[in-house]
This record gives C-alpha cells, sequence and structure tokens, in this order.
C-alpha cells in the first residue's frame, strides 16, 4: 500500500513511517524540517521537504507519489506557541491540513487519518474521558486541532474520502526532542541526565494519561484498514500525577535531585485521563506498554544520544 506520512520526520510520524516501511508498505514522508529532523528519516521511505501551506509543492508531490492512504502528522504542536502567535497555528494546523485535504480530494486518495489530540476536550467534566465527551478547548492549539477534525468530516460526506479521527493522550519515547517545548517526560529526561534541576509547573498533582510512542504507531497501521469515519481516543484510560511520574523518573536513574515548583501555565488543566474501550473494538489495539516499560525504554534512548553526542 503506498501512504504519505506527512510530519515523516518528527517525533511520532518518524516512528509511524518505521512500522509502515517494516510492514512492507511503500512510504512518502513531506517535512519542512522545521522541528522533524534529518536523523529521523527512514533510509527506506521517499523524503520530500516541503510545507504544507505551499499548495505548489503539494501538488507536484501528490502527483508523483499518488498515495493511497495520508496520515496527516505535520502540525504545530505547541500550547504555549499558540497563545504567542495563534495566526501561525491556525495557518499551520488549520489551513494546511485543507490544503492536505484538497490534495487528498484532486489525487483520488481513499483515506486521512488525522493526528488530533486530548486537548480538543478542555476541563474535562468527567475522567476517563469518551469521544462522546463535550469539545471545549481551552487553548488555541486545542481549537486549531479541532477544527481539521469538522473539515475532515465534511470533507468525507462531500467527497467520499474515508478517515479515522485519532485523539492522542499525551504521547511520550523515543525521539521526543525534549528542547523548548518538547513533552515532559523527555524534559525530565534530558534534565536528570545532565544534573540539572527539572521544573514542575503547578503543585504537580495534575494528572495525565501518557501513552508510549510504538503504541501509537500500532494505532496508526491498524486504522490504515478499519475503523473507517470514526473518532477515536488512543491513549492508556491511566491516571498519572506528574509528581508520581517525576519518581518514577528519578527512581529508574537513581536520582536524589529534587525539582523546582513554578506557577502554573495558561491553558493547563488539572485532571486528563482517555478511555480507550472504542479503540479496544473498532482498531483491536490496546496499549502494550506499561508507563514504567515505556520510560524504561526512552530512558535507554536518551542514554545511548547523550554518550552519541546527540547523534542517536
Amino acid at each position: 500500500m503506498k501512504v504519505m506520512v506527512t510530519g515523516g520526520a518528527g517525533f511520532i510520524g518518524s516512528n509511524i513511517v518505521d512500522l509502515l516501511v517494516k510492514h512492507n508498505h511503500k512510504v512518502a514522508i513531506i517535512d519542512n524540517l522545521s522541528t522533524g529532523k534529518r536523523e529521523n528519516i527512514n533510509p527506506f521511505a521517499e523524503f520530500f521537504e516541503a510545507d504544507i501551506r505551499d499548495t505548489n509543492s503539494l501538488d507536484y508531490i501528490f502527483s508523483n507519489v499518488d498515495p493511497e492512504i495520508v496520515i496527516h502528522h505535520a502540525a504545530q504542536i505547541s500550547v504555549q506557541e499558540s497563545f504567542r502567535d495563534p495566526y501561525l497555528d491556525a495557518q499551520i494546523n488549520i489551513n494546511g491540513t485543507i490544503n492536505i485535504l484538497n490534495q487528498c480530494v484532486s489525487h483520488n486518495v481513499r483515506k486521512i487519518i488525522y493526528a488530533s489530540s486530548a486537548a480538543v476536550y478542555g476541563v474535562p467534566q468527567y475522567v476517563s474521558i469518551n469521544e462522546q465527551h463535550p469539545v471545549s478547548p481551552i487553548s488555541f492549539y486545542g481549537i486549531s486541532k479541532y477544527a481539521p477534525e469538522e473539515y475532515i468530516k465534511l470533507y468525507s460526506v462531500s467527497y467520499g474520502l474515508k478517515h479515522t479521527i485519532l485523539r492522542y493522550a499525551n504521547v511520550y519515547g523515543i525521539r521526543q526532542d525534549p528542547k523548548g517545548e518538547g513533552g515532559v517526560i523527555s524534559i525530565f529526561l534530558n534534565q536528570l541526565l545532565q544534573k540539572h534541576v527539572p521544573v514542575i509547573y503547578g503543585s504537580g498533582e495534575q494528572t495525565r494519561d501518557f501513552v508510549y510512542v510504538k503504541d501509537i504507531a500500532l494505532a496508526n497501521l491498524a486504522a490504515l484498514t478499519t475503523a473507517h469515519n470514526e473518532v477515536l481516543n488512543i491513549s492508556t484510560d491511566r491516571e498519572v500525577t506528574i509528581n508520581e511520574l517525576y519518581n518514577i523518573i528519578a527512581s529508574l536513574l537513581q536520582s536524589s535531585i529534587r525539582p523546582e515548583y513554578r506557577n502554573e501555565r495558561t491553558g493547563d488543566i488539572l485532571r486528563s485521563a482517555l478511555t480507550n474501550q472504542k479503540a479496544a473494538e473498532l482498531l483491536n489495539w490496546i496499549p502494550r506498554h506499561s508507563l514504567e516499560e515505556g520510560l524504561a525504554l526512552t530512558l535507554d534512548y536518551y542514554q545511548k544520544e547523550l554518550s552519541n553526542g546527540g547523534k542517536n
């Protein structure tokens, strides 16, 4: 099967590409390398350096690749950046997705798999959050991840383009960049490995649902052929406090460094965990990695990367 992965040089996208290649799919990558990295690019995938806002480049690439399935991960991914520059956030996440959808229709793509986010739910009315939970984003990022869902559904009705929308919990794992707006796990690991004091925003009693990136890749693989025209949470349905997370990581590293606590950040919520029952039923998917297993694998990756001078 010919599969195009936007953002395929990034943290999540590159892990999906690796799994697709392993399963003998023909894979093409679109990535502008703004946050993606050349070293993440699978050598058996065809790579196009391009921006999803550039319609001329997209038309050329789609014409040459002629994909059957598009897995769309290219995005602006920072909640804080969405507050600093909501226009850029919308240009990439909303307009960029519309550009991808137009190419899908023009080039007879059968299906699009879209990476959405738990951020669309906003402040939970209940935990665990299911797909019927009201959508009420509290960040511009949450809005810009939800709006494409509605565009995708209408394109599906209007043009017969199949879709699966995957709402991710907090994804972590190998290749996640700890710099800047990286995930909390990669930041903690990077800081502790370098004997620095990590920062926890708020009390640390806020909870998150952490899902390992290889499990995310498996969900995308399953969605190639099933769960058409569905919205699914991809999660572990386990609430973990940031303090608990920190203690697990510190224990793995046998570190006695205590974190610094600062004021909570705009757009943060107190509790989050997503039920994955629908994904289990429709994708035949459940997470294979516990948090402890995933953290151990991620730690091993960062230790090797540090020893190789960041070239892992």
